[in-house]
């Protein structure tokens, strides 16, 4: 017994000092407790925490997301600098900390084991949970008063505490020092797939390597992958595609610009691939497929046709950021080609890309809408080539990053004359080939991205392929020019840390472009009936936007539109615009994708059944309810089935900057039921047993109040201050990586309601 308790005693402080492990214990629970919150430019205090260098970078104080900006910030994204001491000259303070007083985190974690939420369904109003709330970012000198201030503002914030065991894991490894050390992807398996893609794009001749610059220049954000990947079948692992100074065969020193067509400070720009090293988010996957067809389709579209590149175009700022110059010897048809083989990834770029928060640059689009894409056998039939050199100045973009507010008039000038132009093409073409479906790309007989279906959320929004519901509140009909202009003013062009006015003029130079996609839509609907529509989605729009450079936008308000002309397409009822509808439903019947229609889910015929009449709801009750609400069903053998349920707002119209508020329409407000998890930001979390889904529906119809409403939570909801918040969170986050394994990531829980 002696010596059983010597031993016992002297390897008891070695028991007690054993630290979890980084990789294997602590960085999954930051991602599925702390990542929720803390992982893309909207976070907190700028504090990544998907990452280890996220981590060891630590937090600031200053704001990314700044409208009052006047100059463009200094870049400050993870690859910006390396190293504890270049991020602290740039204005970063660590969390983590050598000793337990020093450790932001380790307090931050006590403060609310010591203060948990109080009781109740609701925070107290205490908690700020705005968007645009003061920031409040301690450096560890100053973690006592902020604990004095806001006992209650521990973390996670205005979130349940974390369960005991992990919370003890988070202490034990931050009193220990916080140990640890980024992840290594495995990359071995793919060396193959490597080198081939990575000779591919760095070929020497001038013609491949003005491709790989094209590529590159729309690809910058995509998460590529090898892997087929199917439903149930883990997530891939995914890559970034960057600019390297080495070579194939050399280790990756990537160059890092503010955009990707910045110069890039080398005579030889070499693509390489590098696997993503944070955890997948959600808000910015972006899922891009690289395979043996891909690779010949890239071949077949941009070397094997028969045309020379004699020199290669620069990166000076003027010619760079348009894409018409840099990129005018390839031809255009295959640049088309390259962008709607994915259209859905194109429109999502603009989506998603770096906007984390994008009201201003979002509320240019409409709650609910489709899009379509004109055949790119027209193009080559008008010899768009020809049109685009001949337009290539006036199709310039506003993409300085301290441009001043009144620098965008010389490119508005320039649509004006574009628009112009093309009306006259427009005419010129469609009195011999009038305006039928067959203007629409039909994805060559088996591509899903001939469609799509997009959808906002006030400062978010999702791009879902194929056609949901039945009544969008406008569609677009997008040509290259307009989607390529897309690309290269919200993706390409859009610096998150440029000052307000790049930032909002980009969002004006967008209302040109939605307003011509819009305006190439209506040329299918007869030509009596094309105005009333117009006025229709542009209500109480007409004087403003007179007032509001009239002699840029008032081509929308002349009775030209694009073109005067009669539509060949054949209507029956007085009512074109839903006939319209009907027939693209129809037109491209055999292209919708399963997944996210309500009759593509698992569950119960009975129980799809009534959640669907959800849908027949309207009117300005719906204003009551959120914008994305998950909803859980439980059958009685322990399956689980996701739902989302979208409320789509109406507007009188999208065409001014601000008080969005003022424009709002909620007695034409509707709800769109989806099959799966849609939409990066949840804003209420649901749990409905199967068999009471009949109650849950007529609760939610007999919502009137926000007292029902909260009656209705009571039952249904899962609120952020539930007991079982992460028990759901994490059967969640595990179903949606089973059932959408390619788009699924960490979800962002910053605009959970709090109700």
């Amino acid at each position: 017994m002696g010596l059983a308790f010597l031993l016992w005693m002297s390897l008891s402080p070695l028991l007690r000092a054993a630290t979890p492990d980084y990789l294997e214990e602590i960085a999954p629970i930051l991602e599925r407790r702390c990542v929720v919150c803390h992982g893309c430019y909207d976070a907190p205090c700028q504090l990544k925490l998907n990452t280890w260098e996220g981590l060891v970078r630590g937090a600031n104080p200053d704001r990314i997301y700044d409208v009052t900006r006047l100059l463009a910030a200094p870049l400050t994204r993870l690859e910006d600098a390396e190293g504890a001491g270049a991020w602290r000259e740039k204005g970063f303070h660590p969390v983590l900390g050598d000793t337990r007083d020093s450790s932001l985190m380790l307090q931050l974690l006590k403060l609310k084991q010591l203060h948990p939420l109080p009781a109740g369904p609701r925070l107290p109003d205490g908690f700020d949970l705005r968007l645009n709330r003061d920031q409040s970012c301690p450096a560890p000198g100053d973690f006592d008063d902020y604990a004095d201030e806001h006992p209650l503002w521990g973390m996670p914030y205005g979130l349940p505490a974390l369960p005991a065991q992990e919370q003890q894991a988070l202490l034990s490894w931050l009193e220990a020092g916080a140990p640890g050390r980024a992840k290594s992807w495995p990359v071995a398996p793919y060396s193959a797939a490597i080198a081939d893609w990575e000779a591919f794009l760095n070929q020497p001749s001038n013609k491949a390597r003005l491709m790989s610059r094209y590529i590159y220049e729309h690809l910058f954000t995509a998460s590529l992958h090898f892997d087929a990947v199917g439903r149930g079948d883990a997530a891939p692992t995914f890559f970034r595609l960057v600019r390297s100074n080495t070579p194939p065969g050399q280790p990756v020193v990537a160059i890092a610009s503010r955009r990707p067509y910045d110069p890039p400070g080398t005579e030889r720009v070499y693509y390489r691939l590098i696997p993503l090293q944070d955890a997948g988010l959600a808000k910015t996957r972006l899922p891009y497929a690289l395979n043996p067809r891909r690779l010949q389709r890239w071949q077949q579209l941009f070397l094997a046709p028969d045309y020379s590149v004699d020199r290669l175009p620069g990166y000076d700022p003027e010619s760079a950021a348009n894409p018409f110059v840099t990129f005018e010897a390839l031809p255009v048809s295959s640049r088309y080609r390259f962008m709607l083989d994915e259209a859905g990834f194109t429109i999502r770029g603009f989506i998603k890309s770096p906007v984390c928060r994008g009201q201003v640059a979002l509320n240019v689009i409409n709650d609910y809408f489709w899009v379509f894409f004109v055949d790119p056998e027209l193009l080559q039939a008008e010899g768009e080539a020809r049109f685009l050199a001949e337009q290539r100045d006036k199709l310039r973009l506003p993409a300085e990053s301290s441009a001043g507010l009144l620098n965008w008039l010389r490119y508005a000038e320039k649509e004006a004359d574009y628009l112009d132009a093309k009306r006259h093409a427009v005419e010129r073409f469609a009195r011999r080939v009038p305006p039928s479906l067959d203007y629409l790309w039909d994805g060559d007989g088996d591509n899903s991205n001939a469609s799509l279906t997009v959808f906002r959320h006030f400062d978010s929004a999702t791009v879902v392929r194929g056609l949901l519901g039945e009544k969008p509140q406008t569609a677009w009909l997008i040509g290259y020019p307009t989607l390529e202009r897309i690309h290269y003013l919200l993706v390409a062009g859009f610096d998150v840390y440029g000052n307000v006015g790049h930032q909002l003029s980009s969002r004006i130079y967008m209302d040109f472009l939605r307003m011509e996609s819009e305006f190439n839509f209506l040329t299918l609907l007869p030509r009596s009936a094309r105005e009333a529509v117009r006025d229709h989605w542009y209500r109480d729009a007409g004087e403003h936007v007179r007032d509001y450079l009239s002699h840029i936008k008032g081509y929308l308000f002349d009775r030209k539109l694009l073109y005067n002309g009669d539509s060949a397409i054949e209507f029956s009822s007085s009512a074109p615009l839903p006939e319209l509808y009907d027939m693209l439903r129809q037109h491209f019947a055999d292209l919708q994708p399963a997944g996210a229609r309500p009759k593509d889910s698992s569950a119960p015929p009975g129980v799809v059944r009534t959640l669907v009449r959800l849908q027949s709801l309207q009117g300005a009750g719906l204003a009551l309810l959120p914008e994305i609400s998950l909803i859980r069903v439980d059958g009685d053998d322990g399956q689980r089935w996701y739902f989302t349920l979208l409320r789509n707002s109406a507007h009188s119209n999208v065409s001014e900057l601000f008080h969005e508020q003022d424009r709002r329409l909620p007695e034409e407000d509707s709800l769109l039921l989806a099959t799966g998890v849609l939409g990066a930001y949840p804003n209420q979390f649901l749990r409905v047993e199967a068999g009471d889904v009949e109650d849950f529906v007529e609760r939610l119809a007999r919502v009137d109040s926000e007292r029902a409403y909260r009656k209705m939570l009571d039952r249904y909801g899962i609120r952020r201050t539930a007991g079982d918040f992460w028990e759901y969170s994490d059967k969640l986050l595990l179903d949606y990586q089973r059932i959408q394994p390619l788009e699924a990531g960490i979800l962002d829980y910053s605009r959970l309601e709090n109700r």
